[in-house]
């Protein structure tokens, strides 16, 4: 059995009503303390992958104690493209409006589309299953965890949506090999 703990990055250092999706951007000052809050409810890990986005790199080295941590690009929040770094309310309705009709075909000019996320987060769990360390943190995004989750209840991602999952937020689950 594997135990898989999805960790979602602490709260990121940008105002609210940003789409930042895969921008570089680092932690609130709240960090120490977010972090803090993850480490003492986490047991010891065999081994922490983090996506490369500083935010995440950030906490996956501050709960690294006697584990390794990698980096694995397939763990990175879906690209939104243009959107990035622009206010929500800063994009054309037009655009949304077409995101709302084919939530998982649709990508923004220069991004990716949910299922191009989902399958890259399908590859990435089939590599993780063959890893031979049994407690692994993956310290990643919502929509990545969102897409994790979806794929390990075999329920469509468009069924996650409405699932809050909120900065610092720690979800086990157990995987049968």
């Amino acid at each position: 059995m594997q135990t898989l703990y999805l960790i979602r990055h602490t709260r990121p250092d940008i105002p609210p009503g940003i789409c930042y999706g895969q921008l570089d951007i680092d932690v609130a000052d709240s960090f120490k303390y977010e972090a803090n809050q993850i480490l003492t409810s986490i047991l010891p890990l065999d081994l922490i992958v983090s996506s490369p986005l500083l935010r995440t790199r950030k906490l996956a080295e501050f709960l690294a104690q006697r584990c390794e941590v990698r980096v694995d690009a397939r763990l990175m929040e879906k690209h939104f493209g243009s959107w990035e770094g622009r206010a929500w309310d800063d994009i054309p309705r037009s655009e949304i409006d077409t995101w709302a009709a084919d939530v998982m075909g649709y990508a923004p000019t220069g991004g990716e589309s949910a299922q191009q996320l989902m399958q890259r987060v399908q590859d990435f769990l089939h590599d993780v299953a063959q890893l031979p360390q049994r407690n692994i943190a993956l310290v990643a995004h919502g929509g990545t965890i969102r897409a994790i989750l979806a794929l390990l209840a075999d329920i469509p991602l468009i069924d996650t949506l409405n699932w809050q999952i909120e900065y610092g937020a720690m979800i086990t689950v157990r995987i049968c090999l």
